[in-house]
């Protein structure tokens, strides 16, 4: 049964996902079509990719189960100028999470693991500080960030080149803030300990899970794991950092590629809208409705959330973690949310459940502006007073990426 540190859910009382809502809200479609809006978000993206100068873009929309929009702009390398399509692949960090946690689901509908179950029962060797609350940690806990760690707990370690399975054993040392499921603080290489879980549930590695179980049967054709996956790729955007008032193209760094289920997957556009039909209830041949309803109901309060940049202070009224996705109340509406930023790369993809309209925003830069691109969606799906998100078309750049 759904859980919820939250005092009071009136939003998200029902299933997020409830057959009879969805049925409701697409008889309310029926005479609101968003594909008028999503050509206006079309220019707005070209816009916003000419007039800040920023390398490269992707966006997608989707309603009611049907792709609506799907473009790429600008380039995938500033220097060679290829250009950027529905098929080119991203980086999309912690985006990854919602994977990990979906596949979780999965495999605790077929009884392979349980969410509340202590996680030594497979990982006998998994401990921390405190040993008596080591055994208590769950998978519902690793994936809702509720360890009971500091924020990012040796994410910088992992940044000066650690190997996972050390620093997965260093956790033993880190000191706790909280008993295990008392607070909640994002984590990358704690959350991570859920591909040994699926190790240990399966025998078989996480990545080929992922690929087997959802990529493939979800046309995901696109999505691979790791730097040797995106640079296979027939196009890929290369990341920029900003360098001497332009931006410059790298290599992309491998060292958040080492914790696949956080920050593991790369994808187009196109992968990532099937992506987003599949999460919205539309595949459920794939994901039936009690395994989306399980990731996607909230677990633990995230009040900073509703801090920070403009919409989030202005639209966002509360805010809370599920398994693998974020769920906010944005002007009233559940949306289920996550970013995710590594060096040279940005991402943001969310949904409605209520209006069955979603976005995903992908591109290769360090640049915030592209931000700004989602509220003005979300506000035009619900029909709420236009405000200028995007602000002057020139973006900051926000140096450093370890809190997705």
């Amino acid at each position: 049964m759904p859980r919820t540190k939250a005092a009071s859910l009136p939003l998200l009382a029902l299933p997020l996902l409830a057959l009879a809502g969805l049925a409701c809200a697409t008889a309310a479609r029926a005479a609101d079509d968003f594909s008028v809006e999503a050509r206006e978000m079309e220019r707005l993206a070209e816009q916003v990719v000419t007039r800040a100068r920023i390398p490269g873009l992707a966006m997608a929309i989707v309603e009611d189960g049907k792709v609506i929009s799907l473009r790429g702009y600008g380039v995938v390398d500033s220097k060679l100028r290829e250009p950027v399509t529905p098929d080119t692949a991203f980086r999309v960090a912690s985006l990854s999470k919602a994977f990990a946690g979906t596949l979780s689901s999965l495999l605790v509908s077929e009884g392979a693991m349980s969410w509340d179950s202590p996680i030594v029962n497979q990982l006998p060797a998994f401990t921390l500080r405190d040993g008596a609350a080591a055994q208590k940690i769950t998978v519902r806990q690793v994936l809702s960030h509720q360890v009971g760690l500091a924020y990012n707990t040796y994410d910088r370690d992992l940044e000066a080149n650690q190997p996972y399975p050390l620093l997965a054993e260093k956790l033993s040392e880190a000191p706790l803030t909280c008993s295990p499921g008392e607070c909640y603080a994002y984590q990358n290489i704690a959350f991570s300990l859920v591909g040994d879980m699926v190790f240990a549930a399966t025998g078989d590695f996480y990545a080929h899970q992922v690929e087997k179980r959802l990529f493939h049967p979800l046309g995901m054709y696109g999505a691979t794991f790791g730097r040797e996956g995106l640079e296979a790729s027939p196009s890929w955007a290369r990341p920029h950092v900003r360098s001497g008032g332009t931006w410059v193209p790298v290599r992309p760094k491998e060292t958040y590629y080492r914790i696949p289920p956080a920050a593991g997957v790369n994808a187009s556009v196109r992968d990532m809208a099937n992506w987003l039909v599949a999460q919205m209830g539309h595949r459920p041949d794939v994901l039936p409705p009690e395994v989306l309803n399980e990731i996607q109901t909230p677990q633990v309060a995230t009040p900073g959330e509703v801090r920070g940049s403009g919409w989030r202070r202005d639209r966002l009224r509360n805010a809370w973690y599920g398994l693998g996705w974020r769920i906010y109340d944005y002007a009233g509406h559940t949306l289920v949310f996550h970013g995710g930023a590594v060096q040279g790369y940005r991402a943001l993809a969310a949904f409605l459940p209520d209006r069955d309209i979603g976005v995903v925003i992908l591109w290769n830069s360090e640049s915030a502006m592209p931000t700004g691109l989602l509220p003005t969606t979300l506000d035009k799906a619900l029909g709420l007073p236009a405000r200028d998100w995007l602000g002057p078309m020139q973006a900051p750049v926000r140096r450093g990426a370890r809190r997705r």
